[in-house]
């Protein structure tokens, strides 16, 4: 069986990427400091999966990718038991674009040491294939149209900024060994909903800066209303536009990487991921007022420094390569959403 080693993974998009891993009978373990989230939430996973399958193939690790001798450690464990460690999909580390502002020196300290010290000992054990978790910060925004892999890179905050190193370190360590390293680079646009059973969805330990966990928050009455950042950008409402996708569908769009990866030859790849289909703030309150039958009050705000009025992905090159297709629509993510967030019991 296929052993992923998963850092990050009891986090939204690490906890969603883990349950499917295992749908798929992939062995899956788990690297996580439980700083931001909680190891709860594999609790869950029993409701669809055999306990016997997953005493056997979900390993569960609490430890710092700073930390360097507890992650050497778990990969010789796993080699000296003979069940060596096949890939990684790297989704650790700090993400609040608001907080890098605030806090630039933990970013690059979480991120970028983090990042070092895990290569170093994948490298050591001979495990060359990697999936890391970017993001579309790493993009002039200020583009016009739709923006594909090619566009010019230029992020504007300290989690972008760490983003960006990572990839190019990782062009680095494969162009230093193309024979060797399978490295695939996922964009993330917008992820947003839950895991379509409602075992899991987004809700974050720390303070609440992502857009849905906000709506979440104002549907069910926790918040009195909902701030939009500005009604005068050129778009068609005026509000920003942003590629809202499914996190299932971004879950999924990792083990078609892997797949790619393992049936190939060593290559290295930058992916956007997200449906290449724009939703405006506004649009994304009424299909979620609409579709679950609950109000969300929203006021204007002033726009805030930094951000843009219409970010949107050209993700013809990871539908073709990696044969994979955004199956759900807005709908899907605003109703799978707050079906989750109302059992959740957060």
């Amino acid at each position: 069986m296929r052993t992923v080693l998963l850092t990050g993974g009891s986090g939204y998009v690490g906890s969603h990427i883990a349950l499917n891993l295992l749908k798929k009978n992939f062995s899956v373990v788990i690297y996580d400091s439980f700083v931001n989230s909680s190891r709860e939430v594999f609790n869950k996973f029993n409701k669809v999966l055999d306990e016997e399958f997953l005493k056997k193939n979900l390993k569960i690790y609490e430890g710092d990718l700073r930390e360097k001798d507890s992650l050497r450690n778990l990969f010789e464990d796993f080699y000296l038991n003979g069940k060596k460690i096949n890939s990684v999909i790297h989704c650790a580390g700090l993400k609040s674009v608001k907080d890098s502002l605030l806090n630039p020196l933990d970013y690059w300290d979480v991120n970028i040491t983090g990042t070092l010290n895990l290569i170093k000992i994948m490298n050591k054990f001979s495990c060359k294939k990697i999936i890391f978790s970017s993001s579309a910060t790493v993009y002039d925004c200020n583009q016009s149209g739709l923006l594909n892999e090619k566009s010019i890179l230029k992020p504007i905050n300290p989690y972008g900024n760490t983003k960006y190193i990572i990839e190019k370190l990782l062009q680095d360590i494969y162009l230093s060994s193309k024979d060797a390293w399978r490295i695939v680079n996922l964009r993330y646009f917008n992820p947003i909903g839950a895991d379509p059973d409602g075992l899991i969805g987004e809700g974050p330990s720390s303070e609440k800066n992502n857009i849905f966990p906000l709506i979440l928050d104002v549907a069910s009455k926790k918040l009195d209303k909902f701030t939009i950042y500005g009604n005068d950008w050129d778009t068609k409402d005026g509000t920003c536009v942003r590629d809202y996708i499914h996190i299932d569908d971004l879950a999924e769009s990792h083990i078609r990487a892997l797949k790619y990866i393992s049936e190939n030859r060593p290559n290295f790849l930058n992916l956007n991921i997200g449906t290449g289909k724009g939703t405006s703030v506004l649009e994304l309150i009424n299909t979620f007022e609409n579709i679950n039958g609950v109000k969300v009050p929203y006021v204007f705000g002033q726009r805030r420094e930094g951000d843009f009025g219409s970010v949107v992905a050209d993700n013809s090159l990871a539908k073709t390569l990696l044969n994979w297709e955004p199956q759900k629509n807005l709908e899907d993510m605003c109703r799978d959403g707050w079906d989750w967030f109302k059992n959740s019991g957060i």
